[in-house]
Order: structure tokens, then C-alpha cells, then sequence
């Protein structure tokens, strides 16, 4: 089975309000749970804000450390979860899932692990 990183890109500013946030977190967990259940969830997590971020970046023989996120744009990575899936096609499915539950932009990447 392969690894798969199907990353969660919100857009910048706060959460949406409990009744439009609510139901989608319930969505949320009974797909985590189906994920489960089928054997290829292996962990999900959710991000704290960019802002709450630190980036390191090589400067010769020294290491410079910056708070802020890594890049500054409209969206930012809200969250991810990681699953094993037989080929991309059955990462695909659970993706697309997710991303109808969230209605937000989900990226599928295979690891190289």
C-alpha cells in the first residue's frame, strides 16, 4: 500500500461561524471514522494558524530563523491527513470525499516512503 498526503488549503482570515462550521466538522469525523473503518486512515491533524508559524532557512554556515509563515498568500495549509491507498485512483476517492465535506481545495500527494 502507498502513503498519500491529501493536504486541506483554507483561506486566510478566521473560521466560519458555528453553524456553517459545526456540520462540517460532524461530516468531518463520520468520514474519518469510514476511513477507519476501511483500513486507510493512518492519522489526520489539523494546523494552528500561520501566523503561529516559524521557518528556518539555510544562510551559509548560518541558520536564520523568521517567524510567519513559510510564503505569504491568500490560502494556507489548514490541515491534512495522511491515509494508505492501494494507487492514486482509491487516494483520489477519499480525497474527493473530503473535499465535499470541506469545500475546500484539497491536494493529493504520493510520499516516497
Amino acid at each position: 500500500m502507498n502513503q498519500y498526503m491529501l493536504s486541506i488549503y483554507q483561506p486566510d482570515g478566521p473560521p466560519p461561524e458555528p453553524e456553517i462550521l459545526d456540520p462540517i466538522m460532524r461530516d468531518l469525523a463520520a468520514l474519518n471514522a469510514e476511513m477507519r473503518e476501511a483500513g486507510v486512515w493512518v492519522f489526520a491533524a489539523g494546523m494552528h494558524p500561520p501566523e503561529t508559524a516559524t521557518v528556518l532557512r539555510a544562510q551559509g554556515d548560518e541558520v536564520l530563523v523568521t517567524d510567519g509563515p513559510f510564503t505569504e498568500g491568500k490560502e494556507h495549509l489548514g490541515g491534512f491527513t495522511i491515509i494508505q491507498a492501494e494507487d492514486l485512483d482509491a487516494a483520489l476517492h477519499w480525497a474527493r470525499r473530503l473535499t465535499a465535506i470541506l469545500r475546500l481545495p484539497v491536494e493529493v500527494r504520493p510520499s516516497q516512503s
